[in-house]
């Protein structure tokens, strides 16, 4: 898929650079960031999800209690 995207000149020169400094291309650049961005949305619901299961039942195990549960 292509994606057409609208950049002022001085937004074209910093994505262009950073992406030389960076050896990689402006799509890589756009692409790479794009991504880490949804995976951190995504990392931040689940945080966001655990933190309010663990107040519903504020219960912790240690790591022996944990590998003994596993029979490791």
């Amino acid at each position: 898929m292509a994606i057409s995207l609208r950049l002022s000149e001085d937004d074209s020169m910093l994505f262009k650079d950073y992406a030389q400094m960076h050896n990689m291309t402006v799509s890589e650049l756009i692409r790479q960031s794009v991504l880490e961005r949804i995976e951190n949305e995504y990392d931040l619901a689940s945080y966001e999800k655990a933190i309010a299961e663990f107040k519903e039942n504020p219960v912790t195990y240690s790591l022996d209690e944990v590998k003994k549960e596993l029979g490791l």
